[in-house]
Parts: C-alpha cells; sequence; structure tokens
C-alpha cells in the first residue's frame, strides 16, 4: 500500500460562510443546435481503446502499464487452466518492453471462415474476438471479454507476435493497433506456443517504467494458483539483472503458509479441501495462527476478486456454522453464554478460496466482484461438510481452532463496552463527539474534511488557520497503539483509536464498519516531518488498513505533504517540499543577480508554522499536495504489514537490510 496520486480537494473558498458563485447558463455558439448524422463519430477498429485507454487497462499510469502484461500472462494461464500450458517465461528488456513466451497451443493461424483473416490478426485487431466465449476451446478462462491482447495491441507503440504451431514459427508485427505486415512462416518450429512482445506507448501512458516487485508479486501468486505451473522472470534492465522462477507444487496450500509468514500456526497442517460440483471446481485451504486480523483471499479462475461476492459470502457462513456445531457437539461451549460470531470464527484466519467457474458472472470489466447466485450455496456446501469432516478425523487440529475462536469471542465481549463508547446514537447527539475535536460547520459528508494531526501545538495552529465551513481539527496526543500486535478490546481502551472512531463515525470491524456513516469523505493524516512522524503515520495507516480498510478502498484516505523547508530572502518567501525543489530555487536565486541574504529554515514539526503558514503551505485546497491512500495489491500489503508492524524482529531486520539502499532522507 503507497500513496500514489496527488490530489486537489473541490471545496467551498476560505472563509466561514462562503457560498459558491451562481453559474451563468453558458451562451450558444453558431450551430450549437444542430444534431445530425454527421455529429455521430464512428471509431473503427481500436481507435476506441486509444481515445479512451483507462476504460480498458485502468488508468494511463503505473496500474494501466502493469494491466498490459497482466493481460498477456493471463492468456498463457489460460492455456495453463485448460491443461496445455505449463511454461510460462516473462522478460522486462533492457529497452523495458516486455516479452511474454509460453508453450500452449499456439494463437489459430488459420483463416477464419467468416472474417476471412488469420485467426491470430483477428485476435489482435478486433475487440471480443477470442476462443474464451464458446465452451469447447477453454472451459475456464479469467479471459472472458476477449479484449485483452487486442488492448494491448492498441496500447503499444509496437507489437510482435511469434506463433509455434504445426510444425512451423509464424510472425506478425504490429505499431498501435494496426498492422504492420502480413502474417508469414518464418522458419520450422519444435514444439507450440505463442511469443508476445511489445512495448508501451508513449503517447498513451504517463509512466513507462515497469516496477519489477509489482510484476514478481502477481506472477508468484499465479504460480501458487496453478499448481506446478513453471513461471519464469526475468529482469535485463540495470547493472545488476534480475531472475526468479515461481512454481509451487503445494498449490494454494503453500500459498496460505506464504501469506501467514512468520505468525506462529495454532496447528502444524494446512486444512485444504476440493471438490467438484456442476457449478464450479473448489479448493479451500485455512490456518489459523495466534494472531488477530483476519487475511482470508478469494480468487475466480484466477483472478483476485478483492471485493468478495457469492463465493466469499458462501465461505463465511459456512465457516461459522461448522466451528459452531463442532464447537457446541463437543463442550466447547459450556463456558459462554452466546454463540460465535462471523468476526469471532476469522479472527487470526488465513485462507485462500480458489474457484474455477465455467461461466462467471463478474461485475464490469475489472472484474473484482463475482455475482454468480448459484455459486453461494455450492460453497457453502462444500466448506461445510468439508470442514466437519476434518475436524471429526482432526481432532488436535479442530480443538487448537475453536480455542482460539472462544478466546477471540470472549475478547469481543470484553470489548462491547468500549465499543459503544465509540457510537455515534444519533445525528442529533453531537455531545458523544470528543471534546477535543474541532468540527466543521456543515454536515454534508462528501464536502468535509478530518486532519488527523500530530500533537496539540500543531493541533492548534491547524485549527486557527483552517476553514472552519468544511475543515475539522482532531490532534492526537502522542503514538497510538500498534494494532497489528493487538486484539480488539485493547485497541478500544486506547484512548486516541476510540477518539478518532467516534469522531469519523462509521464504527469499525468488518462486522459493525458501515462507510455510510462516515462523517467526511477526507480523511488527512497530517504529522511532522521526522522519524516520529513516520512512526505515528505508520501506526495510523496499519489501523485504517485492519480496521477501517474500507475508507482505503473507497478513496477517502490522505497524507498531507507539509513543506520541508521555508526559504527567504529580503520580503521574498517560497516553500519547498523537497531537497531538489530547496537547491532549485536556491540556485535560481543565487543566479538572478539580485543580491541578498538567502535563508532558509528546515521545518521539523507543524508545531513550527504558524497558523496562516499552514493554511497556505498544507491546508490551502488550491495551493496543497496530498497523497492518496491505494492499495493496488492486498496479498502484499497484507504482508508488508504482518512483516513491518508484527512481532518477527528477525523478518522486519531482513526487509530493512533488503530495502536500505532505497532510503533517500533518512531523517524523515
Amino acid at each position: 500500500m503507497r500513496g500514489k496520486t496527488k490530489a486537489k480537494a473541490a471545496t467551498p473558498a476560505k472563509g466561514d460562510g462562503a457560498r459558491a458563485p451562481k453559474t451563468a447558463r453558458p451562451k450558444k455558439s453558431a450551430g450549437a443546435g444542430e444534431y445530425t448524422a454527421r455529429h455521430i463519430q464512428v471509431l473503427k477498429g481500436l481507435e476506441a481503446v486509444r481515445k479512451r485507454p483507462a476504460m480498458y487497462v485502468g488508468s494511463t499510469a503505473s496500474r494501466g502499464l502493469h494491466h498490459l502484461v497482466y493481460e498477456v500472462v493471463d492468456n498463457a494461464i489460460d492455456e495453463a487452466m485448460s491443461g496445455y500450458c505449463d511454461q510460462i517465461e516473462v522478460v522486462i528488456h533492457a529497452d523495458n518492453c516486455v516479452t511474454v513466451i509460453d508453450n500452449g497451443r499456439g494463437i489459430p493461424v488459420d483463416i477464419h471462415p467468416s472474417e476471412k483473416v488469420p485467426g491470430v490478426e483477428l485476435a489482435m485487431l478486433t475487440l471480443h474476438a477470442g476462443g474464451k466465449f464458446d465452451r469447447q476451446s477453454y472451459k475456464v478462462s479469467g479471459g472472458l471479454h476477449g479484449v485483452g491482447v487486442s488492448v494491448v495491441n492498441a496500447l503499444s507503440e509496437w507489437l510482435e507476435v511469434e506463433v509455434r504451431r504445426d510444425g512451423r514459427t509464424w510472425h506478425q508485427k504490429y505499431a498501435r493497433g494496426k498492422k504492420l505486415s502480413a502474417l508469414r512462416a518464418i522458419g520450422k518450429a519444435d514444439g507450440t506456443g505463442t511469443t508476445v512482445r511489445f512495448r508501451p506507448d508513449p503517447e498513451i501512458f504517463t509512466e513507462r517504467e515497469f516496477n519489477y516487485e509489482t510484476l514478481a508479486t502477481r506472477l508468484r501468486e499465479l504460480a501458487f494458483l496453478n499448481r506446478g505451473v513453471r513461471i519464469a522472470f526475468a529482469d535485463e534492465r540495470g547493472d545488476e539483472p534480475k531472475k526468479e522462477v515461481f512454481q509451487s507444487e503445494g498449490g494454494i496450500r503453500e500459498f496460505v503458509a506464504f501469506l501467514r509468514g512468520n505468525r506462529k500456526p495454532l496447528h502444524p497442517d494446512v486444512v485444504y479441501l476440493q471438490a467438484s460440483r456442476p457449478e464450479c471446481e473448489i479448493e479451500l485451504a485455512l490456518q489459523y495462527d495466534e494472531g488477530y486480523t483476519e487475511n482470508t483471499f478469494t480468487f475466480v479462475n484466477n483472478i483476485n476478486t478483492h471485493e468478495g461476492g457469492t463465493h466469499l459470502t458462501g465461505f463465511k457462513s459456512a465457516l461459522t456454522r461448522a466451528i459452531n456445531e463442532y464447537a457446541e457437539k463437543n463442550g466447547f461451549l459450556r463456558r459462554l453464554d452466546f454463540t460465535l460470531t462471523g468476526e469471532d470464527v476469522r479472527e487470526g484466519l488465513t485462507a485462500v478460496l480458489s474457484l474455477r467457474i465455467l461461466d462467471p458472472q463478474f461485475e464490469g470489466q475489472t472484474k473484482t466482484r463475482l455475482g454468480n447466485s448459484e455459486i453461494q450455496g455450492a460453497v457453502h456446501s462444500v466448506v461445510y461438510e468439508g470442514l466437519l469432516t476434518h475436524f471429526e478425523e482432526n481432532p488436535r487440529t479442530a480443538g487448537a481452532s475453536v480455542e482460539k475462536v472462544i478466546r477471540a469471542a470472549e475478547a469481543r465481549e470484553a470489548a462491547r463496552k468500549a465499543r459503544e463508547l465509540t457510537r455515534r446514537k444519533s445525528a442529533l447527539e453531537s455531545s458523544v463527539l470528543p471534546g477535543k475535536l474541532a468540527d466543521c460547520s456543515i454536515d454534508d459528508p462528501a464536502a468535509c474534511e478530518l486532519y488527523l494531526v500530530e500533537g496539540e501545538s500543531a493541533g492548534g495552529s491547524a485549527k486557527q488557520g483552517r476553514d472552519r465551513t468544511y475543515q475539522a481539527i482532531l490532534p492526537l496526543r502522542g503514538k497510538i497503539l500498534n494494532v497489528e500486535k493487538s486484539r480488539l478490546d485493547k485497541v478500544l481502551s486506547n484512548d486516541e483509536i476510540r477518539t478518532m472512531i467516534t469522531a469519523i463515525g462509521a464504527g469499525i470491524g468488518e462486522d459493525e464498519f458501515d462507510i455510510q456513516g462516515a462523517r467526511y469523505h477526507k480523511i488527512i493524516i497530517m504529522t511532522d516531518a521526522d522519524v516520529d512522524g513516520a512512526h505515528i503515520r505508520t501506526l495510523l495507516l496499519t489501523f485504517f488498513f485492519r480496521h477501517m480498510r474500507e475508507l482505503i478502498e473507497q478513496g477517502y484516505l490522505y497524507i498531507a505533504q507539509p513543506p520541508l523547508y521555508r526559504i527567504t530572502r529580503g520580503k521574498e518567501e517560497h516553500y519547498a517540499y523537497s531537497d531538489a525543489e530547496r537547491d532549485e530555487i536556491v540556485k535560481r536565486w543565487n543566479g538572478d543577480g539580485k543580491g541578498g541574504k538567502i535563508e532558509m529554515q528546515r521545518y521539523k514539526g507543524l508545531g513550527e508554522m504558524n497558523p496562516e503558514q499552514l493554511w497556505s503551505t498544507t491546508m490551502d485546497p488550491e495551493r496543497r499536495t496530498v497523497l492518496r491512500v491505494t492499495m493496488d495489491d492486498a496479498v502484499e500489503a497484507d504482508r508488508l504489514f504482518s512483516v513491518l508492524m508484527g512481532d518477527d524482529v528477525e523478518q522486519r531486520r531482513q526487509f530493512i537490510e533488503a530495502n536500505a539502499r532505497f532510503v533517500r532522507n533518512l531523517d524523515i
């Protein structure tokens, strides 16, 4: 998880009670009333993709850039899921172009009966053309929309495809979605497969450098989900080329162990279930550990359905039912006067649920939520029956799991009163809001901002400098609890955390958090630019990731960017937000011939700025820079929080040693 995008908020003008000016009706220009057939624009071929690339790959920045590679690799994985491919190679070349090679069947090269062009050319140049719409070429597939490789072709400066099929190697080249050469045989071939080599188009993408770790994480994930498939990944850039091979014989069982990391398991064996139903093929692996957070990941045809869906609902209800039934049958519930909830049974759980579905219904091209209604019952039945059978056959595993769940339930009851303190009883009972919260005057959450400010001194400056119409200030004293190492009852006993929960107003925890109750749609972390400030920011990010993740997923969480330097020369004043910007200002002033003494102030804390300075540099939407906190990869984010904030000191030391060379500013 990392801050990626700079954003300016569209908010009211500074000053209490400021009103937006009325918008004048635009004047009609000559001919503006005409609307005839000639005004209808027809985008032919792949022009639509180049016109609106974000519709197909998510963005024209880093996310979309890496999506190009995923689309080509997913085609190879679809061959693997159908049993025709077990070797995939991905290479980032020195010039930042990418090659993907597989040993599948090879894209067809024969002439299509109705379109009268080779199959490979049809796949490369036509949206919604592919072998994944019928149920013969591919039984299951992630690329069900048939737009993948053609979109890559459209958004590439150039793309070459080689097909090894029927004893011959065929070659064709394209540029920006247009054919440069005819398909031709260039030699003999041993075996079968497809090679796609492409360079992302600099006219489309604002970022063109592939991130090794981003791609490695996805390829490793695919290796876990496709047992036995060998994925080789090489990066030829730089002085030290990298190469890794991802292959898993244990499949999702090994995936669970990888995700658990060094958290101590409560039972040595990873519970594994596999079943084939008419609706789908189901694989589940899970294990309990001594931690307090749930880490459940679901996949459909290798696609990470991070927004869940019917399969996740079926899994959760089956797990809760099976644990309750086993616990009651074996006398574990005698010491409790309440049943175990879903939140209880998932504390300390790491689970991977992987489905292969003939006709999955995803919500949108992003494929982040499964909608097939019949899948919920199928998953529930398999998981419920499978877990009860496994528990009966493995009583030690069952006992350790149930005891963990009961301890979680007891802690939940202990936390109930603390939780009640964080709830707002109604919108009118403003008295339950924290006393130190300086709230804003309007009550439209979409227009409101909450600044979480480090320290009372900075909080005082922020309160004086803010626009009280839409900006609320909540000063935080000291460092909050590290929630990675704490159960919910302890989390809720922390005064600063309880104050934040009450101020935000959306509750806490998966079962009770409701983002509709959030009183602010911008929550901005504002800490000092020093080591302590960075630590406080990390603790806050850990809290939001573990207990209010939806705020991150919906784009509500931001990080303020206060200046590092104030540079003055006489009456001239500039603020610098980086060392490079500071050096540029000093160089410019030294060379303008005006003379004068240049003075520089390095801000170590927000409290060093007066209210006017804090407003103009860090809080004024017209001039400030804020970083939106995003989560591109939930699996990797979870792993990093476990490493950096967990109990395993050795694992954290290894991470620091491996990444120390990337540090740029050691004092912030």
